[in-house]
Order: C-alpha cells, then structure tokens, then sequence
C-alpha cells in the first residue's frame, strides 16, 4: 500500500513535521527529514494496527489486502 505524506519544515522549532492526508490524525515529526520521515512510517503502521473488536456469535472476521 503506498500513502502520501506531507513533510513541512518548521522554522519556529527547527524540526520537521510529517502527516498523512488519507489518515486523520496520523501525524509525527523530527529533527531531520529522513527522521520524520521514519516517524510517519511508525505513527502509520501504528494507525493501522486492528484493534480488538466484539464480535456476534454469527460474524467473523476476515483480513484483505489493498
């Protein structure tokens, strides 16, 4: 799956601030690009991790890839 990510330099903090447009909420951020770069990775695959979910005794769940 491949997401886009916006990198913004902020020069009141000197440190650089990524985010993920499709991912509300999904943001993250480093003193270099390349480190916020591998902060968004980490903030993303945490934003998608499934979380457990109640389920009826007639439902199931089922994993897709996209």
């Amino acid at each position: 799956m491949k997401l886009r990510v916006i990198i913004e330099y902020d020069e009141q903090t000197g440190s650089y601030a990524a985010y993920c447009p499709e991912l509300p909420g999904c943001a993250s951020c480093g003193d270099t690009e390349e480190e916020a770069i591998e902060n968004i990775k980490e903030a993303i695959e945490l934003y998608l991790e499934p979380d457990d979910i109640p389920l009826e005794n007639n439902s199931k769940i089922i994993e897709i890839a996209v």
